[in-house]
């Protein structure tokens, strides 16, 4: 008897030998990968335990738990986004500008003043702001469209709400590689929305399109692969489900407002 493999489309493949008159059969067994409901249920900690090293730059608080964003962002993206990812931009950046007079200005500034050929500053102190805005961006039973001054801007220089959507979700989807989709009030106090690669962002003095940001999305793939693999227009659909517009107009106030 020959040897034979049977290839199953799944995402893990578990194989298993099998006697048959002395010879291997070889058997693929499926084993699904686990639901969103699924991984809801093994979170290991809160939120509330990460703690970045002594410095400058502390994490900001994720204001809901791991799992309050299901089904657009599971526990287990978000867990790992958050203790890891950010985590790690956060130390990196307290030991980047340790020492220098970076130390004891506020990350705004530190970003509108560093140098972009400086590598290690610009991606951790861009990590660093570009994620914590991120976390306010969203909260649980969210969504909807903005309302008040932020509304009416938004139809002021997009046309309509629709047609900013549109807009910002091309952006997001066809930024190439790794970056972020930002709405953001230009220096003329007129709402635009932009992309950048990697961790910068709209206060760096190498951006494209200047300005401060009030919403802010990551398309990075660790911020979506787990949960969508390589479909980024769903990641992206998911995040309007969860845009936390009260905090996004509390932004647009803040700069209105100078």
């Amino acid at each position: 008897m020959k040897n034979k493999l049977f290839l199953i489309p799944i995402s893990f493949l578990f194989v298993i030998s099998i006697s048959c008159n002395n010879k291997k059969l070889i058997e693929v067994v499926e084993v699904p990968l686990p639901t969103v409901a699924e991984q809801t249920t093994t979170i290991i900690a809160s939120p509330d335990d990460v703690k970045a090293n002594e410095g400058s730059f502390q994490m900001e608080k994720l204001p809901y738990a791991y799992d309050a964003l299901v089904p657009s962002i599971s526990s287990t993206t978000l867990e790992m986004h958050y203790s890891k990812h950010y985590l790690t931009y956060t130390n990196n950046l307290n030991k980047a500008v340790l020492g220098t007079p970076l130390e004891n200005l506020t990350i705004e500034e530190v970003l509108t003043k560093l140098d972009p050929n400086d590598a290690a500053l610009r991606n951790n102190a861009g990590g660093f702001y570009n994620h914590s805005l991120y976390w306010k961006c969203m909260a649980p039973k969210a969504g909807g469209q903005p309302t008040n001054s932020l509304a009416k801007a938004i139809i002021r220089d997009f046309g309509s709400f629709e047609n900013f959507t549109t807009l910002f979700k091309v952006e997001a989807t066809k930024q190439f590689g790794s970056g972020w989709a930002w709405l953001l009030i230009d220096r003329a106090g007129k709402l635009q929305v932009t992309s950048t690669s990697n961790q910068d962002n709209p206060l760096m003095r190498n951006a494209l399109v200047s300005g401060t940001p009030i919403l802010a999305l990551d398309v990075w793939e660790h911020a979506y692969y787990l949960d969508y693999q390589y479909r980024r227009k769903n990641y992206i659909d998911g995040f309007f489900n969860v845009i936390n517009w009260q905090k996004v107009q509390e932004n647009y106030d803040a700069v209105a407002k100078k």
